[in-house]
Parts: structure tokens; sequence; C-alpha cells
């Protein structure tokens, strides 16, 4: 079946001595992984490695069969140029963590849209940004959405909140109830936007802190979850 999708570069691994093995979330497809046979070798492969960098935006054309685990590609195109992301230290630093966030939890072989245009929409907010300090954040926590986990804003009023059960609540009933600094944040971004961003001000320990316990509901609610090997060396970059 020929299939011509829009495609999000997740991941790439080399494969043998001269191949390479992408794992994409496509607009039509979810989550599909492509062998690259002999890129690494010939002279027109190094042009073609640079539209796999990761998050890069692509248009694919393949012939897509569904017993097969590795798609082969027939035509790559950039569906998007970026002009910050893969440049900027900061930005490509992000680029590396949300990139094995989102290769972790997204698994699925299947369409979903709405999930598309989110993850699209939000790298083109911040390859056009200057101030993103707390973009990552954000961009977790609205993720919870689409992966069906999404806090429970009833009661937001009140003291704290269980990471466990994804919901408000009026006293501390386990570990995973979080108040303080986190909670204040917490409560922040869920009434904010991108665009509002800048007007949330935290420093580096608030923002490290918030982080680990954003990672830590996805692992609550995500069984297979990891925490990202990236996580060291992107709290070092925004330390």
């Amino acid at each position: 079946m020929l299939i011509t999708t829009k495609a999000i570069v997740l991941s790439k691994l080399k494969y043998k001595d001269n191949d390479l093995i992408v794992k994409c979330y496509t607009q039509e497809l979810g989550i599909v992984s492509f062998l690259l046979r002999g890129v690494l070798k010939s002279k027109k492969g190094s042009s073609k490695i640079a539209y796999f960098q990761l998050l890069s935006q692509l248009q694919l054309e393949l012939t897509y069969k569904s017993k097969r685990s590795l798609q082969a590609i027939k035509e790559t195109k950039l569906n998007y140029l970026y002009t910050t992301l893969h440049s900027d230290v900061v930005k490509s630093s992000i680029v590396m963590f949300l990139s094995e966030v989102l290769a972790n939890v997204l698994q699925e072989e299947e369409q979903n849209q709405t999930l598309y245009s989110y993850l699209e929409n939000t790298l083109l907010w911040l390859d056009s940004e200057s101030e993103y300090a707390n973009f990552h954040l954000l961009f977790l926590l609205k993720l919870t959405k689409y992966l069906g986990f999404y806090p429970d804003t009833s009661h937001k009023e009140w003291d704290f909140f269980n990471l466990y059960e994804g919901k408000f609540e009026n006293k501390s009933s386990n570990k995973y109830s979080v108040s303080g600094e986190n909670l204040t944040l917490l409560k922040n971004l869920l009434g904010t936007t991108f665009d509002a961003l800048p007007s949330i001000k935290i420093n580096s320990k608030q923002r490290q802190s918030f982080l680990s316990m954003i990672l830590l509901y996805f692992e609550l609610h995500l069984g297979s979850f990891k925490p990202p090997k990236s996580l060291q060396v992107f709290n070092q970059v925004f330390s």
C-alpha cells in the first residue's frame, strides 16, 4: 500500500555497518520504524541522514506492508525546516530529551491526528520562540492529556495533588501526595498556554524538582516508562 504521510523523527540507531534504523511518529500510521539501507556509506547518504535529525518534521512516501516490522522509504522531503531547534545548544538539548521521552511513551501503530497536531505545533512554537525555559514542563504536562492521564482539575483549590490518583485532594493520603512549590507550579501550568509561559518565573532548582515530579507521574501511570538517560545532561544545561 503506497502511503504519503507527515512524520516526526523520534530516534535513530546504527544497524550493521552502513544501515540506519529510524523510528518515527507518523500522522497516518502512528509509530513506524524504517530501515535505511546503505545510507551511511553512499555519498548521497550524508544528505539523507540530515533529514533524520531528532524531531525533524518530514514528508514520507512509503510502500507500507503491515506484516513487516521495518518499513522502507521511497522518498523523503523536509516538511518544515527548523531555524533554531538543531542549532541552538539549549534547544537541541530539549530536543534530545523530549525525543527520548516520546520514543518511550509512543508505542502504538495507530493514527492519532490530534496528538500528531499537538507535537507538530508545539515544536514549531519552540523553534520560533526566544523565551522557552519552562517549555518542556508544559509540554510533558499537556502530553498526558493525549496519553490518558491528564490531571483531574476538580477541586484544584485543594492543598495536595495525588500523583498516583491523578487528582487534587484536601489532605495528604499517601507518599505520592504533592504540596508546596511543586503544587503551586502545577496549578499555574494547568491554567496556562505556551504563549503565556514567559510569565511563569522559577529558578533552576524549582524547574528540576518539578521535572522529577512529572517524570514520576509518567512512571506511575505508564508501566513501561523509564526515566530518560539524557536527564542528567539535560538538567546540567538548565542549571
